[in-house]
């Protein structure tokens, strides 16, 4: 399934490799100057406010201004190219679906449905393209300072940076559980949200007939069924999200409790500083953030993918029916004349056809009637004509 997302990110996003190069080094920039700033508090602790020294404080105070104020600016523009590229790579995703569907005959129309394809064309891209947006900022972002993280965690207290071990892991655990239950609900969803707008749609279309013939309780109800299906799946995800969010702030809350605890040790023994220990234990949060960020991507991935499948089996889709590339005009040859020659034709699954062997011509300025019981094939037969 993540190779779907992969092929459909590679197919579009490949004219905004220049916006995409920007907002990845303007990244590793906030990433680097993120890391920073811990060893720079540790420092105005350890070498100005145990010292008494204004002067140094005041020094590292400014530098840690200037360099909070790059961060700003840095984030802002990644954000920017990160949004204008998200949006632009939606609207070449549903330029794309919209052009292929309309070469579809009504065969491919009829397989897909045409809910599913209008889910596919907005539902659907949309989920996709706020992968694109997260995953231009958040997705490159957390592995930089995960990885940054332990790198600098490790310079101030190799002793401490022995609870990663088990940190980190924890987390993964907890994250891979959960997601084992989410994707399927993720594909259910979808399918589900195209079940809602097949019964708006027909809803919508026949509202007269179903007026006509007093069936208003029996749409509602039918409607009243569908919403209450997604209702529920809905619900079981947003259960497993409830469990998910206290579990992890459970392990970060006790991963601090730790850090403090073990650290208060080293610090009263004269093995680390009042400074160092502030510095580490901002990596550790900087790191178990990083990974919750993570968790919000590995939360969106498998519903973006679910998505990105749906829409790469409509851009895969070969129609029936090719229009010819070098098409000849009939401009002065054409007559207006019909004719069909030994036609048949049958319906995707159908045991028999509903027309065979049917021979006729019409020709210009002659008025045909097409006359036969209900189901003969005449709307069948009128579709042939134009090729529909």
């Amino acid at each position: 399934m993540l190779a779907h997302v992969v092929a459909l990110l590679r197919s579009f996003l490949r004219p905004y490799r220049g916006a995409i190069v920007v907002v990845i080094a303007l990244l590793f920039v906030q990433a680097i100057g993120n890391l920073y700033l811990p060893t720079l508090n540790a420092d105005i602790i350890d070498g100005g406010v145990v010292t008494g020294d204004i002067r140094y404080i005041v020094e590292l105070g400014v530098i840690m201004l200037a360099v909070t104020l790059a961060l700003g600016v840095c984030a802002v523009v990644a954000v920017y190219y990160s949004a204008r590229t998200a949006m632009a790579f939606g609207r070449d995703v549903r330029a794309a679906l919209f052009t292929r569907v309309q070469g579809f005959s009504l065969r491919e129309v009829d397989r897909f449905g045409t809910p599913s394809l209008i889910t596919r064309n907005t539902n659907d891209v949309q989920q996709v393209q706020m992968l694109v947006f997260m995953g231009m900022t958040m997705l490159v972002m957390a592995p930089l300072t995960a990885v940054g993280g332990v790198v600098m965690a490790l310079r101030q207290n190799v002793q401490l940076s022995a609870l990663l071990l088990i940190i980190v892991p924890l987390m993964g655990v907890v994250i891979g559980l959960l997601m084992v239950r989410m994707v399927p609900l993720f594909r259910s969803m979808q399918r589900k949200i195209d079940r809602i707008n097949e019964v708006l749609r027909e809803k919508l279309a026949g509202v007269r007939v179903i007026r006509a013939f007093v069936r208003t309780q029996s749409e509602e109800a039918r409607f009243a069924e569908a919403n209450e299906d997604l209702t529920a799946t809905t619900l079981k995800v947003t259960r497993l999200f409830a469990l998910m969010m206290p579990l992890l702030m459970l392990i970060m809350n006790g991963s601090s409790v730790a850090v403090i605890w073990f650290g208060g040790a080293l610090v009263d023994s004269g093995q680390m500083q009042i400074g160092e220990l502030t510095a580490f234990l901002q990596y550790l949060i900087q790191i178990l953030f990083s990974v919750m960020i993570a968790v919000m991507m590995f939360v969106m991935i498998p519903r973006a993918a679910a998505s990105a499948e749906r829409i790469t089996e409509v851009l895969d889709t070969e129609p029936d029916i090719v229009e010819a590339a070098h098409p000849v005009s009939l401009a002065g040859r054409a007559r207006g004349e019909i004719s069909f020659d030994r036609v048949g034709f049958s319906y995707p699954g159908a045991e028999d056809p509903v027309l065979c062997d049917l021979t006729f011509t019409l020709r210009p300025g002659q008025t045909t009637a097409i006359v036969g019981s209900t189901g003969a094939g005449k709307t069948t037969l009128l579709n042939l004509i134009p090729r529909l």
